[in-house]
C-alpha cells in the first residue's frame, strides 16, 4: 500500500521569526539553538538542527479535531525550510527513533495506535490502514511524546 508522509506547511511559522522573544513568549514559543545532533526536529522539512542552528520551539495544535483526541503539544521549526511530501518514502530524522503511530477515523477519533522503530515503520503504516475506517496517521516521537508528521494513503 502507498502511503504519503508530510511534514508542517512552513507559511504560517514564517511570522514568528522576525518576532521578539517578547511576542514569541505571548504565543508560547522560545528561539532556541541546537547544541547536539539529532536532538532538534523540525517538523515541516522533517531533519533534525545540526548544532549551532537556530529554531523556534512553539506549542502547535497538530490534532485540531473535534473529538476528545484534539491535541497539542511543543515542537521544533526551523527557518527557511520546505515542507516534507513524499510518497513511499520515510525520512532519516524518523527512520533513528523510536515511534509512536496513532490511526484515527474520519470524526478525529482514535482507531488504532502501536509503537515502532522507524526502520520498521511501513509493516506498522501498513497494518493501521488496512482497517477501512482510520482515515490518516499521526507519528510522534515516542519518548517525548511530540507530534512528528501526518501520513495519508498516497
Amino acid at each position: 500500500m502507498s502511503f504519503r508522509i508530510t511534514g508542517l506547511p512552513a507559511e504560517p511559522f514564517t511570522d514568528l521569526f522576525s518576532l521578539s522573544d517578547e511576542a514569541l513568549a505571548a504565543r508560547l514559543a522560545v528561539r532556541v539553538v541546537a547544541d547536539h545532533a539529532h536532538g532538534y526536529p523540525c517538523r515541516i522539512s522533517l531533519t533534525d538542527a545540526e548544532p549551532g542552528q537556530p529554531l523556534i520551539l512553539l506549542n502547535y495544535e497538530h490534532q485540531p479535531a473535534d473529538s476528545p483526541f484534539r491535541s497539542r503539544y511543543a515542537i521544533y521549526i526551523r527557518e527557511g525550510e520546505q515542507q516534507y511530501d513524499e510518497v513511499d518514502r520515510v525520512p532519516d530524522q524518523l527512520r533513528r527513533r523510536l515511534l509512536s503511530v496513532r490511526g484515527f477515523d474520519g470524526r478525529g477519533m482514535l482507531r488504532d495506535a502501536d509503537v515502532a522503530q522507524g526502520t520498521a515503520l511501513e509493516p506498522l503504516i501498513e497494518r493501521l490502514f488496512d482497517d477501512d475506517h482510520v482515515a490518516y496517521l499521526h507519528i510522534h516521537m515516542a519518548r517525548p511524546g511530540c507530534y512528528a508528521a501526518r501520513v495519508d494513503r498516497a
